[in-house]
């Protein structure tokens, strides 16, 4: 096995939407068990970490055959930012070329996906990667307000009167992957780097769970469809 990309799993033990959110069954497995299994099955990945506070995750990523990384408690706050999770990681796994954030709430994001992005990342020869959705592009219509109170378009001012088919097509990230050059991010700790290409996923692959209604949905998706 080569050393050159590393997929990191963040699943922390706390969450507000619902309670013990990475462990919740979704189609009678535990949520983080989708991504650990797309990690798994892509060919693009050499090593797969989970990085969590919590000892009951932890046991079950080990049980899953996969590294873990104990997460100090204060990198596992409802503001921590995936940044400091990942320079986390590195400080421990400090040989890798390349770094695959694959967050748990995404569980239809699969082996397919992961390595047609990581194909896209290495033809693009890009910095970073961010998976997206197309997004419904009447938002670059909208207004916000300045310090005056007064109405200002959202980008500029001529976008909210033209005719969305002359509008730029919109991208909403979704969440599911983040493809980092691990040189050019311990530069600069940003997903957001120079030279950042997409790679578009459909709005059902691209589902996000964050509710107990989301939940919900999720499980209606896996019996009506064959995500695997």
């Amino acid at each position: 096995m080569s050393n050159k990309t590393l997929a990191l799993i963040p699943a922390r033990a706390g969450s507000k939407g619902i309670k013990n959110k990475n462990l919740v069954l979704l189609a009678n497995k535990p949520l983080v068990y989708h991504t650990i299994k797309a990690a798994k099955e892509a060919t693009c990945i050499d090593k797969i970490v989970l990085s969590s506070d919590g000892d009951e995750i932890l046991t079950y990523a080990r049980s899953q055959g996969i590294d873990t990384i104990e997460r100090p408690k204060e990198l596992a706050l409802d503001d921590t930012t995936s940044d400091k999770v990942i320079l986390h990681a590195l400080e421990i796994y400090k040989t890798y070329e390349n770094i695959i954030l694959l967050q748990p709430t995404s569980p239809f994001r699969t082996s397919k996906h992961i390595d047609e992005s990581f194909y896209h990342f290495m033809q693009k020869n890009a910095n970073a990667l961010i998976s997206v959705y197309k997004e419904d592009n009447k938002i670059l219509k909208a207004f916000t307000i300045d310090e005056n109170k007064n109405l200002k378009g959202i980008c500029n001012d001529f976008y909210p009167f033209m005719p969305r088919q002359k509008l730029p097509n919109v991208y909403m990230g979704n969440g599911a992957i983040y493809i980092l050059k691990i040189k050019e991010f311990l530069k600069n700790p940003s997903f957001l780097l120079k030279n950042t290409t997409y790679f578009e996923m459909d709005k059902q692959s691209s589902f996000d769970i964050d509710t107990l209604e989301d939940l919900k949905k999720a499980n209606e998706f896996f019996k009506n469809f064959d995500f695997y």
